[in-house]
């Protein structure tokens, strides 16, 4: 779990401690569906990067054992949300 951001990391403690309770049937469809949604990869890119570049990427999410796309976007992510600064 090193991978998750503050947020993320809250969530599981929450949810470890026991504080989240069950919805109604009648609520759980429609909150599946958004959770569906709000999960969806909508956009795709394409980006050059430099060999090394390349190669350290893959080097950190096989260390992080996680895909290396996976691990781009969440370091996009993390930069809008302000948690990564460009030095």
């Amino acid at each position: 779990m090193k991978y998750l951001d503050k947020d993320e990391k809250e969530l599981v403690n929450s949810f470890e401690k026991g504080e989240w309770k069950p919805v109604k049937k009648k609520s759980q469809k429609a909150y599946v569906e958004a959770a569906k949604e709000s999960m969806a990869k909508s956009k795709r890119i394409n980006i050059r990067l430099t060999s090394k570049d390349y190669h350290d990427i893959q080097v950190k999410a096989i260390e992080e054992g996680i895909p290396y796309q996976t691990l781009i976007s969440s370091i996009i992510h993390k930069y809008n949300k302000g948690e990564l600064k460009s030095t």
